[in-house]
């Protein structure tokens, strides 16, 4: 699917045809949003800008020289976004191309961020005077987004310290969602950390309008925080995953040191029962009542034993 946003009589006119762009100059285009697009699309739109659009198999190399290039002519740009699931985060990758005052955004996935941008670009143009606009404002929405994803994490890194705190359900199972939210925690920060070196290289360009570096520094600031707040969370998941850890050991060893102390107590009453299993004369065997004598015997030395172990505390 394709979406031409240009500028018609000082507002904002959205097209979804690609054969509209013949009549269209470029300097009028301020964003062209290719939205799994068909070959067609791609290559309409390719000849209007004169220029190559990467493919989804560039966008999602990692190399520096994939994510962020520029001719004479074009600004090559390629990012990750992060999309959250019911356990685990997914990154798609968004490839943007900026040629003159259009931007060409190439994406697989539906964005809210670009679908409430579409939205004020239509409602307030004058804010959006070419195609570098809506890019940082693409940027400053997803930063935004990826903020709210690190303060939920936050809230779900206190709810499992909070269960920690009153012993509820720590088992493999709960070490498992810590290490799971672990996981969550280094997608999100490699997310940020790519965006971060994108918008270092977009500011080393000459492209772009002097007027947008501010824009790009408080960009550059937010994302710093971010980076630090989730170094801080993985931290936290770090601690947490210890205590946990140890708690199941004190677990493990409360119960190896049951069997244990049993096995003590019940030793010298074995000890007894063995004698009296042999097949040899001893002591009141001939004793009418010598069983019972046998049993009061084993009993008297677990209580024995008992009391000694309670006097050293180690009951």
């Amino acid at each position: 699917m394709i979406s031409i946003f240009y500028r018609k009589d000082g507002k904002i006119a959205v097209s979804q045809k690609e054969t509209d762009l013949a009549a269209l100059v470029r300097e009028d285009v301020v964003w062209i949003d290719l939205f799994a697009p068909t070959g067609d699309e791609k290559h309409t739109v390719e000849g209007f800008l004169a220029t190559e659009i990467q493919s989804r198999a560039q966008a999602e190399e990692i190399e520096s020289s994939s994510r962020f290039s520029e001719t004479d002519e074009a600004i090559f740009c390629n990012t990750n976004f992060l999309m959250p699931g019911p356990d685990e985060y997914t990154m798609e990758a968004v490839s943007f191309t900026i040629v003159g005052p259009t931007l060409t955004t190439l994406r697989d996935v539906p964005l809210r961020s670009f679908t409430e941008l579409q939205r004020r670009l239509c409602a307030m143009p004058r804010l959006y005077p070419n195609g570098y606009w809506v890019f940082v404002s693409i940027l400053d929405q997803r930063v935004d987004l990826d903020a709210d994803m690190i303060e939920l994490m936050s809230k779900e890194i206190a709810q499992y310290s909070r269960r920690i705190n009153e012993q509820e359900d720590i088992n493999e199972d709960f070490l498992l969602d810590i290490n799971q939210l672990q996981g969550n925690t280094m997608i999100v920060r490699e997310n940020i950390v790519d965006k971060q070196r994108l918008i270092t290289n977009l500011t080393k360009s000459d492209k772009i309008p002097a007027e947008l570096e501010g824009r790009f520094g408080v960009l550059q600031q937010d994302i710093s925080s971010l980076i630090n707040h989730t170094n801080f969370s993985f931290e936290r998941l770090e601690y947490l995953q210890d205590t946990v850890v140890g708690l199941i050991n004190l677990e493990q060893n409360k119960i190896m040191k049951i069997f244990t102390l049993v096995s003590v107590l019940l030793m010298p009453a074995t000890l007894i029962a063995s004698f009296y299993g042999m097949n040899v004369h001893l002591p009141i065997e001939g004793f009418r009542w010598a069983w019972l004598v046998i049993i009061g015997v084993m009993l008297l030395t677990v209580g024995v034993a008992f009391f000694v172990f309670k006097r050293k505390k180690m009951l």
